[in-house]
């Protein structure tokens, strides 16, 4: 099975939208998930689907990086395992208000924020939002 990312849909596409777009006449979708800003519950404007194999994902980015849908250019690709490439998506760590390297520097093992830049990806150390932290 291979997972798909599509970025820059349009906020109200729905995943059977999605799911009808990626299999065209020849792929297998199994299933797709638009992922939602756990506020407000919007669509965050991307989702991730499951196809049948490699050979369809990869047909499937080919045709559909970049086409227009809904008066946006899709953006297709590979999906990435969780907690890698968080820089694509914005954010990436969540230091939203520290600019990078400023005042993380020199604060290396007091409190969390230094050694959280460059921890094995998957890590929920420091930074971010809610979670229960020391339980």
């Amino acid at each position: 099975m291979a997972r798909l990312f599509v970025g820059n849909l349009p906020f109200d596409t729905t995943e059977a939208q999605i799911k009808q777009l990626i299999e065209g006449d020849t792929r297998t979708v199994r299933s797709v998930k638009i992922i939602t800003d756990k506020e407000t519950g919007r669509s965050r404007g991307f989702a991730f689907a499951d196809l049948d194999s490699e050979e369809e994902a990869k047909a499937a980015i080919a045709e559909l990086n970049g086409k227009d849908f809904g008066g946006r250019p899709l953006k297709v690709n590979e999906a990435e395992e969780k907690g890698q490439g968080g820089g694509k998506f914005g954010g990436g760590g969540g230091f939203r208000g520290t600019p990078h390297g400023k005042d993380v520097q020199g604060q290396r093992g007091f409190g969390m924020r230094g050694p959280a830049q460059n921890m094995p990806r998957g890590s929920q150390r420091g930074g971010g939002r809610g979670g229960t932290r020391g339980s």
